[in-house]
């Protein structure tokens, strides 16, 4: 005889009440990038806020009004510190009071056993976060992942750390997923005007954090599951990570045929359909592109299909910090110098312009590889006043106050973010020899000689 199916999740009344009526305490899990913007957002609508984090360095510059994310928008910060309806902690019993946690936590690549996929999902900060919660979260409360990950997490990882917990996925906990989709640096759009995507185990799950993120944000789009949910946020990641490795291989090519890629971008992007404007760089930085892209290529592995586009763009990106080292090292043997003994200023650190943000950025390989050849490098950086201790990369420099003797003395000026607060035209003037990844000098009348790479 076959066992009677299972009844359909229903939510806890109290629980679902106060999601519906915008009274439900939410916690965040992860004080960084993408959960502050979040618990903003979630404060911003009225809703009492707890931020939690394992850093406590993180709770005190909170308690104490210190701003450590110098890219996040002023309001938002006071939203946060200014407001009552927000505290935030390190300690895990916080969850017990929480109608609703949302997980905002890294999911780096780790070092893979197998060498056709060298890279695998490190997991370990949502699998750490979901056993914190699980044991003093009240039973029909609300758990989404918003870490990006592969297709699958929130059913076959957070599912069974909730059931041993015996909080089981429908009953003793509800699990969904909404992609994290901050943009860091962009001030044209909102947190709260970037549409969630929502998805859950089940329906009553999605629909209780589809009601959720609607008090917060301006547009909600639920889709069937969580694994749909899982696998658009790898798309988009994905999309740009490849489109970007084209324009960078385009401009390879156009490079030998003597050819301004920045121009033929131009061009192309007159063409009012079939055509988005992707722009070459050094190298790829942030979460989203150098390491997202690759979750999805573990999981297409364990399903048995190779993702050629994403490791073919893999291997354009990441080659582009050596080209840079190799256009500089063939314009100094032009001018009758070696890059070994050469001195070379990087102007901005950053992984892109703007803000105070070096995860995976390409400077640092730069710097690395320009180190290992005998280069002596100084860098600037206004967002970045000393280069941070990075997993890859251990750089100790501390950014050089801008002078226009400090260009007259490097032999190079390599350009790999052009934040809008340099004084590009004190570059123009005093660098007599520029590498330019950014296009930043096109316009403008420089004195010495501009390399593009």
């Amino acid at each position: 005889m076959s066992p009677l199916p299972s009844p359909p999740p229903v939510p806890d009344p109290e629980i679902a009440a106060r999601i519906e009526a915008g009274r439900a305490t939410v916690a965040v899990v992860g004080l960084g990038y993408v959960g502050l913007p979040v618990a903003a957002a979630f404060v911003g609508a009225g809703l009492p806020v707890i931020g939690f984090d394992i850093d406590p360095a993180k709770i005190a510059a909170l308690d104490g009004g210190e701003k450590y994310l110098p890219h996040v928008p002023d309001d938002e910060w006071r939203l946060l510190t200014d407001s009552s309806r927000f505290r935030a902690s390190d300690d895990p019993e916080v969850f017990a009071s929480a109608d609703a946690v949302l997980i905002c936590v890294p999911t780096p690549l780790r070092a893979g056993a197998d060498e056709r996929n060298p890279r695998e999902p490190d997991l370990g900060f949502v699998a750490a976060s979901a056993r914190a919660i699980a044991a003093h979260l009240r039973p029909g409360a609300l758990v989404v992942l918003e870490s990006t990950t592969y297709p699958g997490t929130t059913r076959t990882l957070l599912g069974p750390l909730f059931e041993e917990a015996g909080l089981a996925p429908g009953r003793g906990v509800h699990l969904a997923y909404s992609p994290e989709r901050t943009d860091p640096g962009r001030t044209d759009l909102p947190t709260v005007e970037i549409p969630k995507l929502v998805g859950g185990l089940d329906e009553t799950s999605r629909d209780l954090a589809a009601a959720l993120y609607r008090h917060a944000f301006t547009t909600v789009h639920p889709v069937r599951s969580a694994e749909i949910a899982e696998s658009a946020k790898l798309l988009e990641n994905v999309y740009r990570a490849v489109n970007i490795a084209l324009v960078n291989e385009m401009k390879l090519i156009l490079e030998r045929m003597g050819i301004d890629v920045w121009e033929v971008i131009e061009a192309a992007a007159t063409k009012p359909y079939g055509f988005e404007a992707f722009r070459p760089g050094p190298g790829l930085g942030g979460h989203c592109i150098p390491i997202d892209p690759f979750y999805l290529t573990w999981a297409a592995e364990r399903v048995g299909f190779p993702t050629r586009f994403i490791e073919l763009a893999g291997e354009i990106n990441t080659a582009m910090p050596e080209h840079v080292v190799g256009k500089l090292g063939a314009a100094l043997t032009d001018g009758g110098r070696e890059l070994a003994g050469a001195r070379v200023l990087i102007l901005g650190v950053a992984y892109k312009r703007d803000v105070g943000d070096t995860r995976e950025t390409p400077a640092a390989e730069i710097i690395e590889r320009l180190r290992a050849r005998g280069a002596e490098v100084a860098y600037h950086d206004p967002w970045i006043p000393r280069f941070p201790s990075m997993r890859r990369h251990s750089i100790e420099l501390d950014s050089a106050p801008l002078t226009d003797d400090l260009l007259a003395a490097s032999d190079a000026t390599i350009i790999v973010t052009d934040h809008a607060a340099i004084d590009w035209e004190m570059v123009a003037r005093h660098a007599p020899l520029i590498v330019d990844t950014r296009n930043a000098m096109a316009g403008r009348e420089v004195r010495g000689r501009v390399v593009k790479a």
